[in-house]
């Protein structure tokens, strides 16, 4: 059985839906098992016994969040070298932008030899006030379907060896 990674991080609730959107399209393929994990609590030994990756952030201050940043620091010299080669896909919920977020996972990934499977997921919330900031975020339904399809692909990319 293979085994898809997905770790996240999420205050305001929006890089939590996609993930799970994501888990939920991912988790239709009964021959995939998918862990997911908020960054504070995803070490090497899960990066090493995945098979494929989706790492979900928030772009904050034109970067991804500190806790994501966090994880990629812990793990990055542990599983340097040891997993080539792996499918990876990036999601970013943003207020604005999004790609600078995006483009430092695409960097750390291409520091591990990770094969991006899908240009990355970055959903706007238009947020540009600190109160709409700081507030619960709902995603709508056409960014969750997209998330969900996302992870459907790479769920048959696994199980098929495509990835």
């Amino acid at each position: 059985m293979k085994t898809l990674l997905i770790v996240y991080h999420s205050v305001t609730g929006g890089t939590a839906q996609l993930a799970r959107a994501t888990a939920v399209g991912a988790a239709s393929d009964p021959a995939l098992l998918v862990r997911m994990l908020q960054a504070p609590d995803a070490h090497v030994e899960h990066v090493l016994a995945a098979d494929g990756y989706v790492f979900a952030a928030p772009e904050n201050l034109a970067s991804m969040s500190g806790l994501m940043k966090d994880f990629f620091d812990r793990c990055y010299y542990g599983a340097l070298d040891r997993i080539n080669g792996r499918a990876y896909a990036t999601l970013v919920c943003a207020g604005s932008d999004g790609s600078n977020a995006a483009r430092q996972i695409e960097r750390i990934a291409t520091g591990w030899r990770l094969k991006s499977v899908a240009p990355a997921l970055i959903v706007c919330t238009h947020a540009q006030t600190p109160e709409e900031i700081g507030r619960a975020k709902h995603i709508g339904i056409e960014d969750l379907k997209r998330c969900e399809e996302l992870g459907a692909a790479l769920a048959a990319g696994l199980v098929l060896g495509i990835y």
